[in-house]
C-alpha cells in the first residue's frame, strides 16, 4: 500500500513538472515571435538578434519597414556584406555568427519596425525601435492679461509637461491654441516667493525650468508707493535731525528723560 502511495505521488510530481516545462516552453516561443519593443534617444545604439540561427546559414538581411521597406544591411555567404540605403552607412554592423545588428549613432529617421530573413526566409520576430530627441530645458515665457493681478504662464512644448507650484501642487495646463505647449492662469497672491515651475518629459528624460516667482510677475503699486513712504519718512527725519538745531536739541531731551 505505501509503495502505490509513493508511485501515485511521484507520478503527480512528474506530471506537475511535465506541465510547467510545456507552459515554459510554450512562454518563450511566444516571446521570441513577439520580438522586442525599445525605446532610444538621438545619437545612441541599439542591437536586435534573432531568438535563434540554425546552421548552415548562408544569407541574413535585416530590412527597416518603412514605406516602403527597405534592407539596412545584409550578409551573403559568397559576396560578403552589403549595405545599400544611405541613412544606415558608417553606423550599422551584422555578426553573421549571431545574426546581431547594431546601429549606432541613432537618428529619428531609424524608428519603426525591423525584421530579419536568414536564408532568404522571413522569421517571426519583429523588432520594434522609437528614436526621440531628449527634452530641452523649457523656459516659463509671461503674457499680461487686462487684469493687473492676473498674469499668463506659458511653457512651449509638443509632449508632456507638467506644471508645479512651490507647494509642490500639479496644476493643469491648458492648450494653447495657435502655438505647442501649455499655458496656466496665475493670480497675485501679495505673496512674492511664491513660485511657478513647468517640467518637460518625455520616455528619454526630463527637464525642469528656472522656478519664474511671483515677485517678478506683477508691478505691486501697493508695495511701492508703501516703500517709497517709509523711505521719504526716513529721508525728512534725517535732514530734521541733522540740519534743524531744535529738532536736534527735542531728540536729545526726550533721549536724557527716558
Amino acid at each position: 500500500m505505501h509503495y502505490t502511495k509513493m508511485h501515485f505521488c511521484i507520478t503527480k510530481m512528474s506530471l506537475r513538472c511535465s506541465m510547467l516545462v510545456t507552459i515554459c516552453v510554450v512562454f518563450i516561443a511566444t516571446e521570441a515571435v513577439s520580438g522586442e519593443d525599445v525605446k532610444k534617444a538621438v545619437g545612441e545604439t541599439v542591437s536586435f538578434r534573432p531568438a535563434k540561427l540554425d546552421p548552415p546559414v548562408t544569407s541574413i538581411t535585416w530590412k527597416h519597414k518603412t514605406n516602403p521597406a527597405v534592407k539596412a544591411i545584409e550578409w551573403d555567404f559568397e559576396d560578403g556584406f552589403l549595405i545599400p540605403m544611405l541613412r544606415f552607412k558608417d553606423i550599422t554592423t551584422l555578426d553573421e555568427k549571431t545574426g546581431e545588428i547594431t546601429i549606432t549613432k541613432l537618428r529619428i529617421e531609424h524608428s519603426g519596425v525591423y525584421t530579419i530573413d536568414i536564408n532568404s526566409k522571413e522569421q517571426g520576430q519583429i523588432f520594434s525601435l522609437e528614436v526621440m530627441e531628449e527634452v530641452p530645458k523649457p523656459k516659463i515665457t509671461k503674457e499680461e492679461s487686462s487684469n493687473p493681478d492676473v498674469v499668463y504662464l506659458t511653457c512651449g512644448y509638443s509632449g508632456t509637461i507638467i506644471w508645479k507650484n512651490s507647494a509642490g501642487e500639479t496644476l493643469k495646463g491648458l492648450k494653447n491654441h495657435n502655438t505647442p505647449g501649455e499655458f496656466i492662469t496665475v493670480e497675485n497672491t501679495r505673496k512674492p516667493e511664491n513660485y511657478y515651475t513647468c517640467t518637460l518629459k518625455n520616455a528619454m528624460s526630463e527637464e525642469t525650468s528656472d522656478p519664474v516667482y511671483e515677485r517678478d510677475l506683477f508691478n505691486d503699486l501697493w508695495g511701492f508707493v508703501i516703500w517709497i513712504a517709509i523711505v521719504s519718512v526716513s529721508m525728512v527725519f534725517i535732514i530734521l535731525f541733522l540740519f534743524v538745531p531744535p529738532c536736534h536739541e527735542m531728540i536729545i531731551d526726550s533721549k536724557s528723560q527716558l
